[in-house]
């Protein structure tokens, strides 16, 4: 059994985390640490969880107990908890903040997408997880940049529910903004570029293009809703193949005939894409759910892969029925 501890556990990622490992077969919940909330029960601040857990939050790290060290802190605070504690040498971590995603000789981390770097994360004893607008862009884009086919920009629009900012309230996150209203931020500049750039040219070592992404706010809880387009000088037949060849054997993400709706992916760690040729132009799909396959869904794949146990373990997630 795979022993699992928590840094940073009252936020919404946290919150599928423990979801998740609590019917993992294979894995099992030492502590979940947050300061805020110690002695509390996790299900009175995840209520989701309501007859699920006793467990209560922590402020005690016991670090020496566990197998692999899961850090659901916001950007900045992972670097800082790693600099100023003493995690054993032989406990694995996964981050899912911003902080070690992008590579440096300064640090070891893996980038934790497993349909780009699935060999070398099963070798890996710390992982970035990736961001997840980054997760849902980036396999629209891969069989693409796998076979050098990035050859003009890539123009990105992109949706997201308001659990992708956080659980702390905030003036565009709560109800009575958010609901009946849409709206665009960091147009062009999001975080997440570099680590799409990042990607792209671990395939495609030449790609040079920009992409213009435009992150939007949607009035809805969960999931990202993704087009992208760019000039692709293949068939439809042809790039449907290419994608299809891309994915085989990778559980999660699929190729569709028909054009996804966001009920097909939320609370699934899936990616759904769908293709469309327009003349000269590919259109490309893609939806996931930001909590799961854009975050906590993905950390558990990556556990997995790192312990060699089956990637889909703990991750047979039902969307709706409607």
């Amino acid at each position: 059994m795979i022993r699992t501890g928590i840094i940073g556990g009252a936020g919404y990622t946290a919150g599928e985390l423990i979801r998740i490992l609590l019917n993992h077969p294979e894995a099992s919940i030492t502590f979940v640490h947050s300061n805020s909330h110690a002695g509390s029960r996790i299900a009175d601040i995840h209520a989701g969880l309501y007859g699920e857990t006793e467990l209560v939050f922590g402020d005690t790290l016991p670090l020496n107990e566990i197998d692999v060290l899961f850090l659901c802190t916001a950007h900045g605070d992972s670097r800082r908890f790693l600099q100023e504690k003493a995690v054993p040498g032989r406990v694995k971590i996964i981050d899912l903040s911003t902080d070690y995603r992008k590579a440096s000789p300064e640090h070891d981390f893996v980038y934790g997408l497993p349909e780009l770097n699935r060999d070398a994360i099963r070798q890996a004893h710390h992982v970035a997880n990736p961001g997840c607008f980054a997760t849902c862009i980036q396999l629209a884009l891969l069989p693409l940049a796998g076979q050098a086919l990035l050859t003009d920009d890539v123009h990105v629009h992109a949706i997201t529910g308001s659990t992708g900012a956080g659980v702390k309230p905030s003036e565009t996150s709560h109800f009575s903004w958010r609901n009946d209203n849409i709206s665009i931020y960091r147009p062009f500049t999001h975080q997440h570029l570099d680590e799409i750039g990042q990607s792209l040219a671990q395939l495609q070592r030449d790609f040079r293009n920009t992409v213009w992404f435009i992150p939007v706010r949607g009035n809805f809880s969960r999931g990202i809703f993704a087009t992208v387009h760019t000039k692709c000088s293949r068939t439809a037949d042809e790039v449907q193949a290419l994608y299809e060849t891309f994915y085989d054997g990778h559980p999660f993400t699929r190729i569709t005939a028909k054009s996804p709706d966001l009920k097909q992916v939320v609370n699934t760690n899936k990616c759904l894409l769908h293709l469309q040729k327009h003349g000269d132009m590919l259109l490309i799909t893609s939806v996931i759910d930001n909590l799961l396959k854009g975050a906590s869904g993905q950390a558990v794949h990556n556990m997995n892969l790192m312990f060699g146990i089956g990637e889909q373990d703990g991750l047979h997630l039902k969307p709706s029925a409607f």
